[in-house]
């Protein structure tokens, strides 16, 4: 059976790990991590692109036609086309390159701006996948902790959006995420985050 947890944050809201494939989510809004061009790829963006079917694309040619390549950090939003989210919010994640190149302020900045899209399209429920740890490169234990700091804290905050996923393709991934939420009690003592039993 895929390794899940879940973790309550304060009294109103809920982050989950799941070890699967993100394309199956029910939530609200699933998060695709993209390249700037938006016309898919290999990955998380290629399978998100082949399960939603050609609306996606199209959808996604008309926004590149009306704002050019997508930023790192930033996000903009589709309808899920034949996924059974009814939007996939589409981010850019950072490549690489040691650190020193603001990796972690633009992985940050990709987290907010997917909680900010779901929120403004008023989803109570959002899945992530591990953005930049793929082809990207992004060292997985580092972007567990930026991943899980980040959300929580949106998630802390009263917001429309009540649960959030991390939905992980492998078991290192889901041991990385799983080790960052271990640390949150201490890294956020005005948060009170508790484990919760999944039925």
């Amino acid at each position: 059976m895929p390794a899940q947890a879940r973790y309550r944050i304060n009294d109103h809201a809920s982050f989950e790990l799941a070890q699967g494939n993100i394309v199956e989510e029910r939530t609200d809004a699933i998060v695709n991590a993209a390249n700037s061009s938006l016309l898919g790829g290999g990955g998380v963006d290629g399978a998100i692109h082949r399960a939603a079917g050609p609306k996606l694309l199209t959808e996604c040619r008309r926004i590149r036609d009306l704002r050019g390549p997508l930023p790192p950090g930033q996000a903009v939003s589709t309808p899920g086309g034949g996924l059974q989210a009814r939007y996939v919010v589409h981010t850019v994640g950072p490549v690489w390159q040691g650190g020193k190149r603001n990796e972690p302020q633009i992985l940050e900045s990709c987290y907010c701006h997917c909680m900010e899209e779901a929120g403004r399209l008023r989803c109570s429920s959002i899945s992530f996948p591990s953005i930049s740890t793929g082809a990207f490169g992004y060292p997985v234990e580092a972007a567990a902790a930026i991943a899980v700091r980040t959300v929580v804290e949106h998630l802390h905050a009263p917001h429309s959006v009540v649960l959030a996923r991390f939905v992980l393709f492998d078991p290192v991934t889901f041991s990385a995420y799983a080790e960052a939420a271990q640390k949150l009690g201490s890294a956020f003592p005005h948060i009170q985050v508790k484990a919760e039993a999944i039925p």
